[in-house]
């Protein structure tokens, strides 16, 4: 069986001890590809360094995440679009509005968003979008830009019902599901049944939110196997068939 995690980031510093053997280890399990999104300036450089190190296996995205938005956004955001002309990037990301932390940069933050939009409607590339505390604001930001030019997932989606289907209906859009499902308080495996598997794609988030039976430890590419064994339960199919669907997704979304 083959997968992809469509959303990792092994080049963050929480894997500078043992990043070669955590690649190894994921595509021993059989992890095929991971796309990796930025999140500010300063880690350009260590995404650059990896996806070279594993051409054919590393596919960057390039964006500025939403949390990384402050008072210096206006210049951080000419550094990263000047990134879009050095190489080949597979989407943009990882962009969008989170409001969980501080809504102290809103106005900045959906300004941000919406010129990230922009870029790839002109580079016909796919988004990965952030979003917390902030689905109403996301989707009118994507309604604003043009939700028929657009095309992407929603990573991490932790929405309501309500919000599932108004995603649904943006025909463009995927569910980005990872080990959050697998929490035993998780509302999202209910909601997920709504939507159809030819609507998600799965990926890690690594570091962060490492399934079950590793929550609360560091989060890696080859633990997206957890992740798809409950995604295989939810719609009461074989594991198999979870990994070539999704798979197929991933590899259409991001034209890869």
């Amino acid at each position: 069986m083959k997968i992809v995690d469509t959303h990792t980031h092994v080049y963050l510093e929480e894997f500078d001890a043992d990043r070669m053997q955590v690649i190894q280890s994921a595509i021993q399990s059989g992890i095929t590809g991971m796309l990796l999104p930025n999140v500010d300036v300063t880690t350009l450089n260590p995404l650059f360094q990896l996806c070279d190190q594993f051409p054919g296996f590393a596919f960057p995205m390039m964006g500025l995440h939403p949390t990384s938005v402050d008072g210096a956004y206006a210049s951080h955001l000419k550094e990263i679009e000047k990134m879009l002309t050095r190489r080949t990037f597979y989407g943009i990301g990882e962009i969008g509005i989170d409001l969980y932390w501080d809504q102290q940069y809103l106005k900045e933050q959906k300004e941000v968003f919406e010129e990230q939009l922009r870029w790839s409607i002109q580079m016909q590339l796919p988004v990965s979008i952030h979003t917390r505390n902030a689905f109403p604001e996301v989707f009118d930001s994507i309604h604003k830009v043009g939700k028929d030019l657009l095309r992407g997932v929603f990573h991490c989606f932790s929405g309501s019902a309500d919000d599932l289907e108004e995603v649904q209906r943006l025909s463009s859009f995927n569910i980005g599901v990872n080990g959050s499902i697998t929490y035993k308080n998780s509302s999202l495996a209910k909601i997920l049944r709504q939507a159809s598997l030819d609507r998600v794609v799965l990926e890690t988030d690594a570091p962060y939110l490492a399934p079950v039976p590793y929550r609360g430890k560091r989060n890696e590419p080859a633990y997206l196997w957890e992740t798809a064994k409950k995604v295989a339960l939810i719609y009461e199919i074989s594991l198999e068939e979870v990994a070539m669907r999704t798979q197929k997704n991933a590899l259409t979304l991001f034209n890869i």
